[in-house]
């Protein structure tokens, strides 16, 4: 299937006018992101599930009612964001990040008897630990400084654009990031066989 190259606010425009393709796409080159960002920042799968088809659901229903005022990330992340706030204010909790970890992959390839070096089972353990400690460092981070590193890693977003969506100064967003950034490395690095 060959890569459909208009833009993403393109297709959101095309899926307006009725193209359940231009859905599809964007519904693929998105549902990893917003998963993470959400599974990231909730108390459970189960949680991060539903809030996941409930973005979803608000996507499919603003459909019509879609204008490009911002890059359609942006637009995307800004209602994953507003549905993790409803969520918290409901629950009368502050965020937490879910330790477990979702596997981005689609099938671990170890049934290869002759697996290459990177497919063994302790080089895929290794891996696996990695990711572990990563995500227990940016679980620690305080609340602003994970919330402006998952939109920048897991949403591709711009500081101006995290700005905008967060409703703080670009300084402030840059500090954030700097401050996690260097406290990530601090903790990954005290981590270091």
């Amino acid at each position: 299937m060959e890569e459909d190259s208009r833009s993403d606010e393109q297709l959101m425009l095309a899926y307006g006018e009725g193209s359940t393709a231009a859905f599809e796409v964007l519904y693929g080159r998105w549902r990893r992101q917003i998963y993470r960002f959400l599974i990231r920042q909730c108390d459970g799968a189960g949680t991060a599930d539903e809030l996941y088809q409930d973005i979803w659901l608000r996507v499919v229903n603003a459909r019509r009612q879609y204008t490009v005022a911002a890059k359609f990330s942006t637009w995307l992340f800004r209602i994953a964001r507003n549905r993790l706030i409803d969520h918290w204010r409901a629950e009368s909790r502050k965020p937490v990040i879910e330790t477990t970890l979702a596997d981005d992959c689609e099938a671990d390839p170890v049934d290869d008897v002759a697996a290459s070096e990177e497919l063994q089972p302790e080089r895929i353990m290794e891996r696996k630990d990695r990711v572990r400690r990563v995500v227990g460092a940016v679980a620690s981070l305080p609340d602003a400084q994970r919330e402006a590193f998952l939109l920048h890693e897991e949403g591709g977003l711009t500081i101006d654009e995290i700005a905008m969506l967060t409703g703080v100064g670009h300084e402030t967003v840059k500090s954030r990031l700097r401050y996690a950034v260097a406290r990530l490395r601090a903790q990954l690095t005290e981590c270091r066989p």
